[in-house]
């Protein structure tokens, strides 16, 4: 059993990440200031690691065996993008720079598909399809960059340190309450998501179960002392959340795709987790098909 400090515990994410690590026997450890922290967790502590202070605090506090580092403002726009960019990247530097100083062995940090690039105002095409974590980051917006910071800070700590680090892209999370008609972070839910493609098109339609996610995120923290330090991983599930296959319907809603979309043959999604599955032994096992209630 390991002890495992979770920041964001209390997120859509975070809930799913505390809920297995303890299932499978860990001694869990919730960071949030907002309320929800599953009851799996063993302690719960309201920390604000925008402060320096408070995070070398909670990490000598605790001395875990691992952090998971999930605390953010989980989505693009919806705070300003001065506090959005501040508060992510300060969140980052303080967590990786704490656990590493403390001796933390193994921290992972959250990152988004976001720096990817798509959506952007001024047009954005993919240099190939299937993604996958070799193709270029050009963020346009201060969430995507401040996930491309984290990145860099993530790597920074990996060249600097004894910590094995790693960072995560997890696909548009859906949370289990969201397959039953909940609104998802974008304030939609997964029927009309599905429904209108207009919706789901800018991301290309990449999504992950959070309970995917986070059994991703406990093989990665169980493979890092074996993987190159600072390596970067996608997750998403291993279908895309588009009711035709993306070789059809890529094109119509985002047309700089046509050509390129040709090889997405069936269900085959637009983001590749190939080297999760490759390196970690992790393949998403959920998909909207069997999961949508409503």
């Amino acid at each position: 059993m390991a002890r495992i400090v979770v920041t964001g515990s209390a997120g859509r994410l975070g809930r799913s990440v505390v809920a297995s690590l303890a299932q499978s026997g860990h001694e869990v450890i919730g960071v949030d200031l907002a309320p929800g922290t599953p009851a799996e967790a063993a302690a719960t502590l309201p920390a604000d690691l925008t402060d320096l202070g408070e995070a070398y605090e909670v990490m000598t506090r605790f001395r875990p065996d691992s952090v998971v580092h999930l605390a953010a403002i989980a989505t693009p726009f919806a705070r300003s993008d001065g506090l959005t960019f501040r508060t992510n990247t300060q969140l980052a530097f303080n967590a990786c720079q704490a656990a590493a100083a403390v001796g933390v062995p193994r921290v992972v940090v959250a990152s988004s598909p976001t720096v990817i690039g798509y959506g952007a105002p001024s047009g954005w095409a993919p240099r190939y399809l299937p993604i996958d974590e070799e193709h270029p980051t050009e963020p346009w917006n201060a969430y995507g960059v401040s996930k491309l910071v984290a990145e860099q800070v993530m790597a920074s700590c990996a060249r600097s340190s004894a910590t094995r680090f790693a960072a995560v892209r997890p696909c548009f999370v859906v949370s289990p309450e969201e397959w039953a008609g909940a609104p998802t972070q974008s304030g939609h839910t997964i029927a009309e998501r599905l429904d209108r493609p207009e919706i789901a098109g800018v991301s290309l339609f990449n999504y992950i179960d959070a309970r995917d996610a986070a059994e991703m995120i406990a093989a990665l923290l169980d493979r890092l002392p074996e993987l190159p330090n600072g390596e970067v991983f996608f997750a998403g599930a291993a279908d895309a959340l588009a009711r035709e296959p993306l070789a059809e319907l890529l094109p119509r809603v985002l047309p700089s795709t046509a050509g390129l979309a040709d090889g997405l043959t069936g269900t085959s999604p637009a983001f590749s987790s190939a080297k999760a599955e490759r390196l970690l032994g992790w393949t998403a096992k959920r998909s909207w098909r069997t999961e949508l209630t409503i």
